[in-house]
């Protein structure tokens, strides 16, 4: 037999279609061709292949070899296709029988000894697998033994790992099946830093226990040293715990991304990029799309310190994300898209020198020079984010005194009782109602209502900021058990768009 054809998968965003592997040998002049859209790093499978059929005893054949990778418009990157065509080689030459090739999917890297290597999007392509089977039994995934442990989190899979090649060889000949991977991880305890170690700072403790409770952005403004880092890094210990769906979401992007990690498994993602950070670091891109920190931040929080040090264009890039929930990266060749429901905290100094307000008054900066600094963040942005508070620094009193503040574990669970009320009423947090929805959901009483409207006519604010104001009410009375938003809950809402401090 000159023909072998074995299954993979390629990756195309969170999608995992199907790869046909032809395997062909012919007579003619020894070449080995690769066909298919392939890549640079699968172009180079051809001296990987070759060394590890080599060194692992088989004869690499003299003959014209053709490596097809159908359908040929899809774009085929990395080394997972490394596996599949070695297999199709040794089959094609008949140096191994093998009978059951339907039955099963391949995708590995391989050494030049012959090892396999630890492939990224593992998780992305068995839940392709899963799913193209419907309720018939899923093909056997055949993949290195490193990747077993993230494949295995998907159910109803039959994953066998290998170490080498060698040993995929001799279970497709029948003489040494492979052992399929049971082992399910166990949810690593969380640990998160606690809130009670951040002393004084009451107003913005309020404000993130609201942020957590209806998955609200969050912008905190303040001198340096006030806090505000402290208090975004503890925004994931007073969120619920994942969902098994919401937990597969985000692991399936950090799996595209190469850096999945089982000690991280249902466990909310916290992502601080550097204010340098490109555009497409933030929020994905490169000639073959990849996610960028929204994307990995999924169902968990994107912290961005120092955000008027962010270039304006990058910032701009978040404007979609935020409204939609997911990104869309267009390239001439490629397109992709990557869920990216993140919770926003931000967090800016009030000035270029960062002390103005502070009691001491040490700022200098002219009003020209604070102007310049807030207008590096855009109207339309600042829009979009629905808390906005001014965290002044801790006096001494309460830095010496003893911390007495709420654990994380106690606010937590008034906002887990919070989130609780949304599903059974909505659905979803309350962050993401629509219109129509909050007209239905969050509708005020009739001294709450004449409050917003007095607010919309002295602040100008916009009917995107009415809205956020209603949502963000109506967390505020979840919060407290109430089935009504009273005057109390916009007030406070309210209170919470004023925007930066003058």
């Amino acid at each position: 037999m000159s023909l072998a054809v074995l299954r993979s998968r390629a990756l195309a965003g969170l999608e995992a279609p199907e790869v046909t592997v032809e395997v062909h040998l012919a007579a003619g002049l020894p070449s080995f061709t690769l066909v298919g859209l392939p890549d640079t790093e699968v172009k180079e499978a051809r001296d990987r292949v070759r060394a590890a059929i080599q060194n692992c005893g088989f004869e690499f054949p003299q003959r014209r070899i053709t490596a097809n990778l159908a359908p040929a418009d899809l774009p085929k990157e990395s080394g997972r296709f490394d596996l599949p065509i070695a297999l199709g080689i040794l089959i094609a030459s008949g140096q191994i029988k093998a009978a059951t090739l339907d039955d099963h999917e391949f995708a590995g890297e391989l050494a030049l000894s012959g090892d396999l290597r630890a492939v990224r999007g593992t998780l992305a392509m068995c839940a392709a697998i899963r799913h193209e089977a419907g309720p018939r039994a899923a093909r056997a995934f055949v993949l290195p033994l490193e990747s077993a442990a993230e494949a295995a989190l998907i159910e109803g899979m039959d994953i066998l790992p290998a170490t080498n090649l060698l040993q995929v060889c001799a279970h497709l000949a029948g003489r040494e099946v492979l052992t399929p991977f049971a082992a399910v991880p166990e949810p690593a305890l969380a640990r998160y830093p606690d809130l009670a170690e951040v002393k004084g700072q009451a107003p913005a403790k309020r404000a993130l226990e609201v942020a957590a409770a209806g998955s609200h952005s969050l912008l905190l403004s303040g001198p340096p040293g006030a806090g505000k880092s402290m208090l975004a890094q503890r925004l994931p210990g007073l969120l619920p715990p994942m969902t098994a769906a919401e937990a597969l979401e985000s692991a399936a992007v950090h799996s595209l991304a190469g850096n999945f990690k089982l000690a991280q498994w249902q466990q909310r993602p916290f992502r601080a990029p550097h204010h340098s950070a490109s555009s497409a670091a933030l929020v994905g891109g490169g000639g073959t799309p990849r996610p960028g920190e929204i994307s990995l931040a999924h169902n968990g929080t994107l912290f961005l310190d120092e955000l008027p040090e962010f270039q304006r264009s990058v910032l701009e890039a978040l404007r979609e994300p935020l409204e939609t929930g997911h990104i869309n990266i267009a390239r001439a060749a490629r397109r992709a898209e990557f869920p990216a429901r993140f919770q926003l905290v931000a967090a800016m100094n009030p000035c270029p020198c960062g002390w103005l307000g502070h009691p001491a008054g040490k700022c200098r900066c002219t009003p020209d020079q604070v102007a310049r600094y807030r207008g590096k963040l855009s109207g339309p942005l600042l829009d979009r984010i629905d808390l906005m508070l001014d965290v002044p620094a801790v006096a001494e009193a309460e830095l010496s005194g003893r911390g007495d503040g709420e654990s994380s574990a106690t606010v937590r669970a008034r906002v887990s009782a919070a989130r609780i009320l949304q599903t059974e009423r909505q659905g979803k947090p309350n962050a993401l109602l629509g219109p129509d929805e909050v007209d239905r959901y969050a509708r005020p009483d009739a001294a709450g209502a004449q409050l917003l409207k007095q607010a919309m006519a002295q602040l100008a604010l916009t009917a995107r900021a009415y809205h956020r104001i209603l949502k963000v009410a109506r967390s505020i009375a979840d919060l407290a058990g109430k089935q009504q938003i009273d005057s109390t809950h916009v007030a406070e809402a309210i209170h919470y768009r004023r925007g930066l401090a003058e």
